[in-house]
């Protein structure tokens, strides 16, 4: 029998040898793996036999490695085989294993292997054997470092179970561990903490005698044992954690520079405890030790100058700080009843935020930013009524957060304001010696800063904590501000000034916007108007009023920055309205002050510090409310003084006009009917006089005329933009709610209504002209300027390269005018082409947009609008718009056109629009994706004007531009199934499973209550859209799936609803189909529950009506009539749709074999561990999963 082992043993050690030797043959790897496998799944003994006959000294080390694998597989997946004689032989010949392997000449993966075997026995077995091995393990570590340190891993490895996600132990196994685990603790804990103090003491004793070898070996047990006591320290009780003086001996290492890092973990994970709603008093001592170690600590630390800290110290000050936050964050409570100590705390954090080591800051701004959210959460509701009625538990809390609210007296408050000024502003922008900027011993934030996020999330923090302290201490906030806004203006170097100093100069605006806007917003009265607070904020921002209107600045970027610092005083004003005529007449002032002049390279920053006064007129508008109104006639008067002076250009002119359109907002609809009268009324004579259209718009050479006209063109522009503005501007609209019963609403009439009959017309001349320009036969005549224009700016594809911001406003463009400037690289390029390309964006983005805002007002868009002239305007020639264009239409116009056209009209406006959008969208989505899923490339009409050699960018660009037309069309049928434009689908009965045949109705009695039911009724339209919603579902595209399945889920309503034959056959075959084809791509595992959902629907009510779901399940390949039975038993089981859905799952996965890479995807989501690390580590999306070339798609696959 021996010699048999033997021989096996030899076997397999060969095998092992022949499976990892990459130099061996594939096939003899293979054999060699195929060998290990029946040996592994052969006798359970001959297995166990064979490995411990492997990992013995006499076999090199990969093959004793794989022997200790093979053990643990054992233990893990076959142990129940064995018998509990053989069970409890197996356990002591591994403890026979530990001894053995405790030599300093092992290496220590086979020593961390031995360790790990010997803890999956412990977990298999339970507490009964641990109680046994307890004493073998004691005797065994007191006999030297190295056998000390393999029973520290040992036990290391025994909750490995519990910190680690392990799919194989849900439920019952995990609990029963966590029990035994935890009734083990008084044997466990001790232990590990006299192997620690042993160790500790040892180390430093050998290493004063010089024998650094030995010290060595007593160091490395200290670390494995800290080890191990971090995989208890996230889930043993606190108290025992205290209890067997664990806390206590990691607080003694935190004063060991060979040790502290890792004590550092110990306390960041049990710091990050969160205090249980029922502590008990054990609990709440633990903690307070735990706050009174890292404070003794800190107060060490903080109390060193920094010329004696090296770079160390500052890492291990970090992660102190952290576990402070995290103690504060979530057990303040804990020592909240001890002032002196509360005190102390609060303090070494201010001393934190103090420190001008940024990554130390930047750690405790988040203590802060918690501490506030948390203390004023709920305090503006908070009064003595409240407390005295509410429960004991809600009474205590209010209590403490007054009591520690007490603590933060004004210098904290002063303090942590003070840092924020100065921290808001990042290295690159500030010099240190900026004499009014007392930064020089401040580490800012620079770019080079890693691992923290950008600078613009840690702007927006300080910001949110300057908001908090604005709204618990507005007269040391506000006093603050204002004080350093005017040191600041007082320091400032004559013009020109150092870029520097603006840089302060600007950072305080935002600072002076968030104070003003959270001491006055409505909700911090102080006791009343008269209050004495609020007459000292009033004379604190007055003061700081005046000294801004002083100010004499005419540099354009001083008048930028000073038109800011006003407009963020709005709320301020709008209390305090005696100071609004003051800061009008000033804005103007500012205004009239820069030069005007067109297309002068020289007076750029001022064109642009122009728009910005203007639009400070739009922001105090909406600040200030009802305070501007007194002084609409003066701002009217002005602003018509200054155009018939030729002082305004157009776009100033419309952005003041958008500012009287947000004041009349506040005075109700008679005002706003007014005022736009007063703002329309010239513009409609020029914009309806035949003459210009005629001459420009009655062919596609009129367009190119128009492009010389350089004038007439961009009026034309700010017309249709102010047009967009008004519309946005005036008005109560009912965004989320459709327009079927506007007729019989008895809402007044919208402001905008009676204009669209002028407005619209010509504006859909203008879109049907500009469209022409992209047909072929108008594309070949255009002159290489027009040619040049039609193709993407650098910021539009860079956007789409994903390479820079794809944020880009109006304001971003280059106007002829000068009245807009161009920031990008496209403004390098030939000014004509520049011109006409963004002239040529703005009326397309503008147009769409009034096109869809008409439509959200009422049914005057409809009434006032010929049908014919729209589809011409949109349709003529969409068969040549490229995919961005069809993106944008789809979005800004037809989205809301198709939402709120009353459904009386829907024959009229929904079959004229949507067939030639769905005919061409199909055609053209389902030939790019064929291009992308089989040659890897999308080919798309898009003019990118890229050059040749750049194939990637070329493939990155079009594809992006394929997936965002294919999710827009998708996103589109979403919104035509949505439940306000289907009211009239009732729900399914779930309780019984089925409907009465009896009930069904014809699919024409829900055409005019349901828009999908509409659709269908139309085989115009309802081929495409369903040949889309096909189509869709193969696409590797999963976001557009999630947005498809809710029409796919109505298209499946009206089928089980309706006695329609052909549709039902669709449902039944052709999309139950096409789901679980959808279920096979990797990419729709993000909406594969739904996808099932829509299965079980279909199956459920459907299946008794139409064979195909039965029969398309049955010709699955791994599905087997038993398997069928047994799914449709578990069915009849049950009317609960979750575990309907539950079984047709698995019936799915079992049909396919597991290849419904959709459901095993998303069956595997939340395999992670949660043992913490000693860093966070930036994790980066992973990139969407695409069908590999020549990989067969959906069905095909999987059969």
């Amino acid at each position: 029998m021996e010699d048999t082992g033997s021989s096996i043993a030899s076997n397999v050690a060969r095998a092992i040898v022949a499976a990892l030797d990459w130099s061996s043959s594939p096939d003899a790897r293979k054999s060699a793996v195929s060998y290990l496998e029946s040996v592994k799944a052969g006798d359970v003994r001959v297995l166990a036999n064979t490995s411990f006959l492997l990992v013995k000294k006499d076999w090199s080390s990969e093959i004793r490695l794989h022997a200790f694998k093979m053990l643990q597989h054992l233990v893990r997946l076959r142990w129940d085989e064995l018998s509990p004689t053989e069970r409890r032989d197996f356990a002591s010949v591994a403890l026979d294993l530990m001894s053995e392997i405790a030599n300093p000449c092992e290496e220590w993966a086979l020593k961390s292997q031995t360790a790990a075997l010997v803890a999956e026995i412990v977990r298999r077995e339970g507490l009964s054997l641990w109680q046994e091995l307890h004493p073998s393990l004691v005797s065994l570590s007191n006999n030297g470092p190295i056998q000390a340190l393999l029973v520290s891993m040992m036990l290391r490895w025994l909750p490995e179970d519990i910190t680690v996600h392990n799919e194989d132990l849900e439920g019952d196994r995990r609990r029963l561990l966590l029990r035994g685990l935890t009734q083990s603790l008084p044997d466990i804990l001790p232990l590990l903490y006299t192997l620690l103090e042993r160790h500790v003491g040892a180390a430093l004793s050998e290493a004063g005698r010089q024998q650094l070898d030995i010290a060595k070996q007593h160091a490395a047990t200290v670390t494995t044992t800290q080890n191990a006591i971090n995989a208890y320290a996230e889930w043993a009780p606190l108290p025992d954690l205290s209890k067997y003086g664990i806390i206590h001996g990691c607080g003694f290492l935190l004063s060991s520079p060979d040790f502290c890092l890792h004590a550092c973990e110990f306390f960041k994970l049990v710091s990050s405890r969160k205090r249980p709603i029922d502590a008990a008093s054990e609990f709440d001592s633990a903690m307070s030790n735990i706050f009174q170690i890292l404070m003794n600590v800190s107060r060490d630390f903080l109390c060193k100058s920094s010329s004696s800290i090296d770079e160390s110290e500052y890492e291990f000050a970090e992660y102190i700080c952290e576990s402070m936050v995290s103690l504060g964050s979530l057990n303040l409570q804990c020592i909240s009843g001890d002032s002196t100590i509360l005190s102390f705390y609060l303090q070494q954090m201010l001393g934190y935020f103090q420190h001008f080591k940024l990554a130390l800051h930047y750690q405790s701004l988040f203590f802060w930013l918690a501490l506030m959210r948390d203390l004023l959460s709920k305090q503006k509701i908070v009064g003595e009524s409240s407390v005295n009625n509410s429960s004991s538990g809600s009474g205590q809390a209010n209590s403490e957060k007054r009591n520690i609210l007490s603590f933060l007296n004004d210098n904290i408050c002063s303090s942590i304001l003070d840092i924020c000024f100065q921290r808001i502003l990042k290295k690159e922008k500030v010099h240190p010696g900026t004499a009014f900027f007392s930064v020089g011993a401040l580490e800012l934030w620079s770019d080079g800063f890693e691992g923290k996020g950008g600078f613009s999330q840690h702007r927006s923090r300080l910001l949110e904590l300057i908001r908090f302290f604005a709204s618990y201490k507005p007269l040391v906030a506000a006093t603050k501000v204002s004080e350093r806004i005017i040191m600041i203006i007082k320091s400032l170097s004559p013009p020109p000034m150092p870029s520097q100093e603006l840089a302060v100069l600007e950072s305080m605006q935002s600072t002076l916007e968030n104070v003003v806007s959270v001491v006055f917003d409505g909700s911090n009265e102080y006791g009343g108007s008269n209050s004495e607070i609020q007459l000292a904020l009033c004379r604190i921002f007055e003061g700081l009023l005046q000294q801004l209107l002083s100010l004499k600045w005419t540099e354009p970027t001083l008048v930028e920055i000073l038109g800011h610092y006003l407009d963020a005083l709005g709320p301020f004003l709008k209390y305090y309205p005696d100071a609004v005529g003051s800061v009008i007449n000033k804005l103007f002032e500012l205004l009239t002050s820069l030069p005007f002049v067109v297309k002068d390279p020289a007076t750029s920053t001022a064109r642009h510090a122009r728009l910005q006064i203007c639009t400070s007129f739009i922001r105090l508008a909406k600040a200030a409310d009802k305070s501007l109104l007194p002084h609409m006639k003066g701002i009217a008067d002005t602003m018509s003084y200054l155009q018939k002076e030729g002082g305004l250009l157009r776009g100033e002119h419309n952005l003041l006009g958008e500012a009287f359109l947000v004041m009349a907002s506040a005075s109700g609809v008679q005002q706003q009917q007014e005022v736009l009268a007063w703002l329309l009324e010239p513009l409609s004579k020029q914009w309806t006089q035949p003459d210009w259209q005629n001459t420009y718009l009655s062919d596609p050479t009129g367009v190119v005329r128009l492009c010389g006209e350089t004038q007439f063109m961009w009026s034309l522009f700010h017309t249709v933009t102010f047009f967009e503005k008004a519309l946005k501007r005036s008005g109560i609209r009912k965004g989320s709610q459709s327009l079927q019963s506007s007729s019989t609403s008895s809402a007044p009439l919208h402001p905008m209504a009676s204009h669209l009959s002028w407005m619209l017309p010509p504006l859909l001349k203008l879109l049907r002209a500009v469209h022409s320009l992209w047909s072929p036969t108008v594309t070949q005549a255009l002159p290489g300027e027009i040619k040049a224009a039609k193709t993407m700016s650098d910021v539009e594809l860079t956007s789409l390269l994903g390479e820079g911001s794809s944020k880009v406003t109006k304001g971003g463009l280059t106007f002829a005018d000068g009245s807009m400037l161009d920031m990008n690289k496209e403004a390098f390029a030939e000014p004509n082409e520049t011109d006409i390309r963004n002239w040529l964006k703005g009326i397309r983005d503008s147009g769409y947009n009034v096109l869809g805002l008409s439509t959200t007002i009422g049914d005057s868009f409809f009434k006032s609008l010929d049908v014919q002239s729209v589809e011409l305007a949109l349709m003529e020639n969409i068969q040549s718009m490229e995919f961005r264009h069809i993106k944008q239409l789809v979005h800004s116009t037809l989205v809301p056109l198709f939402k709120f056209c009353p459904s009386v009209l829907w024959c009229v406006w929904i079959e004229k629009l949507l067939h030639p959008l769905l005919v061409y969208t199909q055609q053209a989505l389902s030939c790019s994706w064929s291009g992308l899923l089989q040659e890897g490339k999308a080919t798309v009409p898009d003019n990118h004007g890229i050059a040749i050699g750049s194939d990637l960018k070329v493939e990155v660009m079009e594809e992006k531009l394929l997936r965002d037309l294919t999710r827009e069309i998708c996103s589109l049928l979403s919104v035509l199934a949505s439940a306000g434009l289907n009211s009239g689908l009732p729900s399914l009965d779930q309780s019984t499973g089925r409907v009465d045949v009896s009930s069904l109705k014809d699919l024409d009695s829900f055409a005019s209550s349901s828009m999908v039911g509409f659709l269908l009724s139309q085989r115009s339209l309802a081929v495409p859209a369903l040949q889309i919603t096909l189509d869709a579902l193969k696409w590797t595209d999963g976001e557009a799936v999630t947005k498809i399945s809710s029409f796919c889920g109505t298209v499946i309503l009206l089928a089980i609803l309706t006695n329609n034959v052909e549709l039902r056959e669709f449902v039944c075959k052709d999309l139950f189909s096409a789901i679980i084809q959808g279920l096979a791509l990797e990419s729709n595992a993000i909406i594969s529950a739904d996808l099932v959902g829509l299965c079980r629907e279909i199956f459920i009510y459907l299946s008794d009506r139409d064979p195909a779901p039965k029969q398309i399940l049955l010709s699955l390949p791994c599905i087997t009539p038993q398997a069928m039975v047994a799914f449709e038993e578990a069915l009849a089981k049950t009317f609960s749709p979750k575990e309907q859905k539950q079984h047709m799952r698995s019936l799915l996965l079992l049909a396919t074999g597991n290849k419904l890479k959709a459901l095993a995807a998303q069956k595997s989501v939340n395999v992670i561990t949660n043992v913490s690390s000693m860093r966070p580590r930036n994790m980066a999306s992973a990139p969407e999963s695409r069908t590999e070339e020549g990989e067969s798609i959906g069905l095909a696959a999987i059969m």
